[in-house]
């Protein structure tokens, strides 16, 4: 589909590694000077005036691909230094010849830390994909003396220290200012602490033959604006509200009213034709005040919510319901009307007192619910926060949007997806809440579950990063509420 691009994981990246190196005829280091000729370039382009070159290599094919970047700067008349540690030595056949290459065309090694790492670029070519987990001592050394450095750091394929898997940064991980990741994209490039290491992600696919990819599946995909096109078509000229969706929103137990209003207010920008808000009697008045196309009802007893979700499309709980009597009265009754549902905030710590499966319904925790569902810490969520959406998922069968830098959206017996947007900006009380209402406007427009997610999570963010113009501190949650009208029309 347009706009979601393929990512994989290291085991589908070496199958794909392995295959290519078959076509062409076994020889892997083809596939080697291929990827330090794609550096060499990309570091021309980014850095035309860098004399000073340092290139850190580690002992394994990573490494390998530095070596062939030095030589290739250092024909290109550059005073170019390889530095490895003592243990670094290449150890793979197809590093030694790169390194063999290099050395016979001049080229100067040093050892760290008797050698500085004084240059204009430094080149990070020390573990690649190979290493998923918190680099030893003397490696963490060198990665803390590289990040000291006021030289851009330019990763060869990954960020040392970042898992490509999981997008986890387990003890001392490379800052690059750019990331050249080589045949296909990593997915956990784009999720967790590697958004604070990767800089600039760009791909060089090495003119790998298409027949490399054959019985290679993406682990997960890449979500970009352009796929919002595919679902947010243009409305038909001869439609009706009710075409758009009947979209109910409970919550805002007393003094949590707010939260219910974005949810509300982004349902409406996102589309919906008939917005309800079940909510407490003193909410009402400020609810109408502020935005009228929403129909608030006081609903102080169960018996008042009945006729509501009877006549709703889409039922979304949760922003500002509370845990007291009145806010699980009201997820009981929402669970039992068997109607599509949405669920975030206090309906998510209910649901983990109590778990249960709720087919088809969407969950919408931050990594600290998450953890609270899973019976976990919030450390082991953002260890693997794909296991994690997945585990939700799977736990509940239901679609689960863990929200987070690099939100994932998982259901069961689908390739997770990831957004491909958002900042920091957005981290700040009553996001989630705009998040609930444009999912559950998109749901009630006829997107399935999954995609209602996807589309919702992909808006939400895109919205946000929009609106983050002028500036990300201070970014409030009602600043994202024109950009979703915007956005929801591609």
């Amino acid at each position: 589909m347009h706009g979601i691009v393929p990512l994989y994981d290291t085991a589908a990246a070496r199958r794909l590694d392995a295959q290519a190196t078959a076509l062409l005829g076994g020889d892997g280091y083809a596939l080697m000077q291929r990827a330090g000729q794609a550096g060499w370039q990309q570091l021309l382009q980014r850095w035309p005036q860098a004399q000073r070159i340092v290139v850190v290599c580690g002992p394994g094919n990573n490494g390998g691909d530095g070596y062939v970047l030095a030589k290739l700067a250092l024909q290109s008349r550059r005073q170019v230094r390889v530095l490895h540690l003592a243990a670094h030595a290449p150890r793979t056949p197809l590093a030694q010849r790169a390194c063999t290459e290099y050395l016979a065309a001049g080229g100067r090694v040093d050892l760290f830390p008797e050698a500085g790492l004084e240059a204009d670029v430094i080149v990070d070519a020390l573990f690649g994909i190979g290493l998923s987990r918190a680099p030893e001592v003397d490696a963490a050394s060198l990665i803390e003396v590289i990040n000291t450095q006021a030289a851009p750091v330019f990763a060869l394929d990954v960020p040392t220290g970042v898992d490509a898997d999981a997008g986890i940064a387990p003890g001392a991980a490379v800052t690059a200012a750019v990331t050249l990741q080589f045949i296909v994209r990593h997915r956990g490039l784009h999720t967790g602490d590697a958004l604070e290491r990767t800089g600039e992600l760009l791909l060089d696919d090495l003119q790998v033959p298409d027949a490399a990819h054959a019985g290679i599946e993406a682990t997960a995909g890449l979500l970009q604006a352009g796929a919002l096109s595919a679902w947010l078509p243009p409305r038909r000229r001869n439609t009706h509200k009710g075409e758009s969706g009947r979209v109910l929103c409970i919550g805002g137990d007393h003094g949590h009213g707010g939260a219910i209003l974005l949810c509300a207010e982004a349902a409406l920008r996102c589309g919906t034709g008939l917005l309800t808000v079940a909510t407490r009697e003193r909410h009402v008045p400020a609810l109408l005040a502020r935005r009228p196309e929403a129909m608030a009802v006081a609903v102080e007893s169960g018996a008042e919510a009945i006729p509501l979700l009877a006549a709703a499309d889409v039922v979304a709980v949760g922003p500002g319901l509370g845990m007291g009597e009145w806010g699980r009265a009201m997820l009981g009754l929402a669970l039992e009307a068997g109607k599509p549902l949405v669920l975030d905030a206090d309906a998510l710590n209910l649901l983990a007192e109590a778990p249960q499966p709720l087919d088809g319904a969407i969950l919408t925790p931050h990594p600290g619910e998450a953890a609270r569902l899973l019976g976990t810490a919030v450390h082991d969520v953002q260890c693997d926060r794909f296991a994690a959406a997945q585990a939700i998922a799977e736990r509940h069968r239901a679609v689960t949007v863990l929200k987070g830098a690099g939100t994932i959206v998982a259901a069961p017996a689908e390739i997770p997806r990831v957004v491909g947007a958002g900042n920091p900006g957005m981290a700040v009380g009553g996001m989630g809440d705009l998040l609930t209402g444009a999912i559950a406007a998109l749901r009630g427009q006829g997107l399935s579950a999954f995609d209602a997610a996807s589309a919702g999570a992909l808006l939400h963010s895109l919205a946000g990063d929009a609106a983050a113009v002028d500036g990300q501190r201070g970014l409030l949650p009602s600043d994202l509420l024109p950009q979703l009208r915007r956005l929801a029309n591609p």
